[in-house]
């Protein structure tokens, strides 16, 4: 039984009360009989954990019906539903108790996977895998937000829509300057992203804004990849100047991933498969200068679970140099991104993953790791890569405290005046002949064991040579993660921990004799949503 509801659209959202572990319905809402949205919802018949909105902008001064599956009166469990264009029962947005302070997350509903990280006119794109309408994962949308910082974000809504292919599963954007896919209209370059149409079967799809990225338009002849094999998903556009041409990373189904090449973004040749160890899902390929010299690159195919490759690739081949790498400690991490289309000047290559964690109690779920720099360095090892904090996070710098050359005494020793609950702290130990040294920051340790030569944070250990007898340790903490970064970069446990809260925020801890805090700062942090 399907009981339908009809109103005139006043206002650009349509507001539903959620109660999460409610009886999940399918809610399909038409306009003059073309259905225009369908998406299961946990309609909240009794108490409301909290609002989301339904994007009903385009038929504004129509009428639409709204059905709901297999209830008898779909007028009772819609009757608290709210028109209007501000955000309802939004008391306290961005500042509840576990949103993160300066990590970007929704303002309603699940998100996962970031997609079609671009950049264009001094702005950074984030499109993001996004249920706008539960805290659970499902409804797979494209959301979006912009930032000109990387730290301060406005969210736009959601870009991208299911259709009769499927939901919008993962992808990528890039600026199409020459117009290779012929999808441009004005006169500037359009914005072209590919993504996975996740439907029966899994497909590849072209959409394509000529607004800045603001709006995309799906391309009329989709899907321009068909199905290959299993859950082929998560197209990674690049363009390869040298062979004058677009590469894409597909990922195809177990372990195994395949490369295509194109002219124009619509027709793709394979140009091989690659099996990527135990990885899988998401990749990334883009090429890394090794110290910084343009004369010396190197190709790096990356998964999902944070193992990477280094390799050549010639516009048809990648033939890998070496073994797969860990980067990932963490295990909070998953499915980053780079950005494409970053001014050769500015010449970084920022990355973003996806924080996987629960935020229970919430009206979203689910936060953005916070963007990175990554970098290839020669070390004793071989060419390793190496990933930072960008340097726009010092824009939120408040009170700083410094100390150097202190001795660290057995037990925890708390650090006098040190404040809050948003942290960024960078520290450098000489061990000496203590078994452990380390930091506790808000009751969550982050140790280093002398003898196994290991970081470890929340229960994950990531091997951490020592550098001529120090070890550096880079700790950023929000309300709901914390990320630690070893020897500047080379090593990295994001992690997903609410901090259990300590009487002292910060404290130096040692486990035996002779460890010496070489330096320490600790930056209390303001909110990037202030």
């Amino acid at each position: 039984m399907t009981e339908s509801y009809s109103l005139r659209v006043t206002h650009r959202y349509l507001w539903l009360p959620v109660r999460n572990e409610a009886p999940m319905r399918r809610l399909r809402i038409a306009s003059e009989r073309s259905e225009v949205r369908a998406f299961d919802i946990e309609l909240a018949d009794t108490g409301v954990d909290f609002w989301v909105p339904c994007d009903l902008g385009p038929w504004l001064g129509r009428d639409v019906t709204l059905a709901i599956d297999d209830v008898e009166d779909a007028g009772a469990l819609l009757c608290e539903a709210i028109q209007s264009d501000a955000p309802v029962r939004a008391e306290g947005l961005y500042q509840e108790t576990l949103r993160p302070q300066f990590h970007f997350s929704s303002q309603r509903g699940w998100i996962n996977d970031p997609n079609g990280l671009v950049y264009y006119q001094g702005t950074y794109h984030l499109y993001y895998q996004h249920n706008p309408y539960g805290w659970k994962w499902g409804n797979m949308h494209w959301g979006h937000a912009v930032s000109t910082d990387l730290v301060h974000w406005t969210e736009l809504g959601d870009a991208l829509y299911p259709d009769a292919l499927g939901t919008m599963f993962s992808g990528s954007a890039v600026v199409d300057w020459a117009d290779t896919a012929g999808l441009q209209a004005g006169a500037e370059p359009p914005i072209v992203c590919m993504y996975t149409a996740a439907g029966e079967p899994f497909t590849q799809c072209l959409a394509a804004s000529n607004d800045g990225g603001r709006t995309l338009v799906k391309f009329a002849d989709n899907p321009v990849v068909g199905h290959i094999i299993g859950g082929n998903r998560d197209p990674k556009l690049i363009w390869h100047a040298a062979s004058a041409q677009w590469v894409m990373a597909l990922f195809l189904d177990g372990h195994e991933y395949a490369l295509f090449a194109s002219p124009d973004l619509r027709t793709w040749r394979e140009l091989q498969r690659y099996t990527h160890g135990d990885d899988w899902e998401c990749p990334d390929f883009f090429p890394l200068a090794v110290d910084g010299d343009p004369e010396d690159i190197r190709w790096l195919f990356w998964g999902a679970e944070g193992y990477y490759q280094l390799g050549s690739f010639d516009g048809d081949a990648f033939i890998p140099e070496g073994g797969i790498q860990r980067y990932n400690w963490g295990g909070n991490a998953y499915a980053a991104q780079t950005y494409s289309d970053i001014p050769a000047e500015d010449g970084r290559r920022i990355q973003v993953a996806w924080l996987r964690m629960t935020m229970p109690g919430m009206p979203f779920n689910g936060c953005m790791a916070f963007p990175c720099e990554l970098t290839l360095r020669t070390t004793p090892e071989g060419v390793r890569l190496f990933s930072q904090p960008v340097r726009e996070l010092e824009m939120l710098h408040r009170r700083a405290h410094h100390w150097a050359n202190v001795g660290v005494a057995p037990g925890e020793t708390p650090l006098e005046g040190v404040e809050g609950e948003l942290f960024d702290i960078r520290a450098e130990f000489v061990p000496g002949t203590a078994d452990e040294v380390g930091l506790v920051v808000l009751g969550v340790a982050v140790t280093y064991d002398v003898e196994a030569a290991t970081l470890s944070c929340a229960g994950r250990t990531a091997p951490l040579p020592p550098v001529d007898g120090t070890v550096r340790v880079q700790i950023l903490v929000d309300r709901a993660s914390i990320e630690v970064f070893g020897n500047d970069g080379a090593v990295a446990l994001p992690l997903g921990a609410i901090p259990p809260g300590a009487d002292a925020a910060v404290a130096l801890v040692a486990v035996g004799q002779g460890a010496v805090v070489r330096s320490l700062a600790v930056y209390e942090l303001a909110s990037a949503w202030a």
